[in-house]
């Protein structure tokens, strides 16, 4: 049997439930793949082979007893943000590179008893603040379409492993875009689902009131699948909605014949790439011709705004998050210095990269006297204006579509020296995570890069608060009429 490695997860499953296929044969191929492959892409920090071969093993003989579900036996990697009991999680940062988590994440806990296959924790921007994979403290990862380009971040690894067939599927972080805007640099599906929706317990913070957890695909049918495994309440989050999760896989299909598309002017952004532009426009008049009712002038007028209203919530949330980071209890600990004082000093020093300092800085100064009314109060109250005016355009439309990044994957080193720019990649996947909005990229199309490169573009779509179920329909009807989930990037 040849390239199990471009299975969708889907498939891999059914091979596992008609018995064609073993789960430990899945799991020795993706380490085959990745003993080949990752050397130069990068996308993992951590492999737990003898660990993802013992659940294979158990995946075999539940499935021989006729037990498990579409999960289960097939392997996964984890972003290196969300905690593994006995597995080392970095979070893409040295001043975490000692630490073992004692528990798991609730979304590990609830995979484990889907019967997934750990394959190892994936590269990652440090504390998930960045837009390139680049802020990794362990070196960046490389996109599999085009080596000499980034993957997109902050979930680069999980991204890259995905799209170069090293894991079925992935799970990845969202705080201003960090599961879309890396899945459209990189020809893959990403979802992020409502804030709420799936439990962060165990997911180590960078924004608590904008983080969210979820996956990234081959196809919206196995974004699908473990979008149902990973969703529900948790009552040891306290951000956690207490809301059933609807049957989505099984609902899939069907015409879109009187969905009503929103398309917001403000995403299509001052100097977007025009291949982006035409890909993005040719996904919304396919969407057209699918039966939706498109409304190419929609406005959403305090959007332009969330750039910097980002930039102001998620330092200041992180600046609290990570003071916990003070070398004491668990993590890197420099201890050379002549008091406790000049230790918790220089850990947090050379334990923390230059972004993460930054940002940092940024919240910190946000927070303080005589500015957390002038910059954070205000941007509080500018993020109620960006969801209110989302509230009122779901009112007219089912779902809205936009570009995701303005510009394909840029080549490694870019913009690592300019922040701003660097900033600027997220301005379309932003406002969903102020608004908690679900939203999920699709496949669209390519944009040619000067070298000859295909660089892969993603559509974003949009749906209101918790209807996942709408989103899907629309994602999985383009799709399959789009054909673009097939494409696969040339061997490296």
């Amino acid at each position: 049997m040849t390239d199990l490695h471009w299975l969708t997860l889907s498939e891999a499953a059914e091979l596992l439930r008609r018995r064609e296929a073993s789960s430990v044969e899945l799991t020795q191929a993706a380490f085959e793949r990745v003993a080949r492959l990752d050397r130069e892409i990068h996308a993992f920090l951590t492999l737990t082979q003898e660990r993802a071969l013992a659940q294979a093993r158990r995946a075999d003989e539940m499935l021989a007893g006729g037990e498990g579900g579409p999960l289960t036996g097939v392997p996964a990697a984890i972003k290196d943000v969300i905690c593994t009991a006995g597995v080392r999680t970095t979070a893409g940062s040295k001043i975490l590179e000692p630490f073992v988590p004692p528990y798991d994440a609730n979304v590990i806990t609830l995979l484990d008893e889907a019967g997934f296959v750990m394959l190892g924790k994936t590269n990652m921007d440090e504390f998930a603040m960045g837009s390139s994979g680049e802020n990794s403290a362990y070196g960046p990862t490389r996109n599999p379409w085009a080596p000499d380009r980034v993957p997109g971040g902050s979930s680069s690894g999980s991204a890259a492993a995905v799209a170069a067939g090293m894991a079925y599927y992935a799970l990845g972080s969202d705080t201003g875009g960090s599961i879309r805007q890396p899945a459209s640099l990189s020809g893959v599906v990403g979802l992020k689902p409502t804030y709420g929706r799936v439990s962060r317990y165990g997911l180590i913070a960078f924004g608590s009131s904008l983080d969210q957890i979820g996956p990234f695909t081959r196809s919206v049918q196995d974004a699908a699948l473990v979008f149902q495994a990973i969703a529900g309440y948790d009552q040891r989050d306290s951000t956690s909605a207490e809301m059933a999760v609807p049957d989505i896989a099984s609902a899939l299909g069907g015409d879109l014949n009187g969905l009503r598309v929103g398309v917001p002017q403000e995403y299509f952004v001052e100097g977007m790439d025009e291949a982006v532009r035409n890909a993005v426009v040719t996904a919304i008049n396919q969407l057209h011709s699918l039966g939706a009712e498109i409304d190419w002038e929609v406005s959403l007028p305090s959007s332009p705004h969330a750039l910097a209203v980002y930039y102001i919530i998620a330092p200041s949330e992180a600046s609290a998050n990570l003071a916990r980071y003070d070398g004491v209890k668990y993590g890197y600990a420099y201890q050379e210095g002549a008091s406790m004082w000049e230790n918790m000093e220089k850990t947090r020093r050379f334990g923390f990269g230059e972004e993460v300092k930054r940002r940092i800085m940024v919240g910190t100064y946000a927070l303080s006297a005589g500015y957390y009314d002038a910059y954070y109060l205000k941007a509080q109250k500018v993020r109620t204006l960006i969801r209110r005016e989302f509230d009122e355009a779901f009112e007219k439309y089912d779902v809205l579509v936009a570009p995701v990044s303005p510009t394909p994957a840029f080549k490694l080193g870019q913009k690592v020296s300019d922040p701003l720019q660097m900033y600027l990649s997220d301005v379309c996947t932003i406002p969903v995570n102020i608004a908690g909005l679900p939203g999920i990229s699709v496949p669209c199309g390519f944009a040619p890069a000067e070298d000859g490169a295909r660089l892969p573009v993603g559509l974003q779509i949009l749906a209101k608060p918790f209807d996942e179920a709408t989103l899907f329909r629309t994602a999985y009807a383009y799709e399959q009429a789009a054909g673009w989930w097939r494409e696969r990037p040339a061997e490296i």
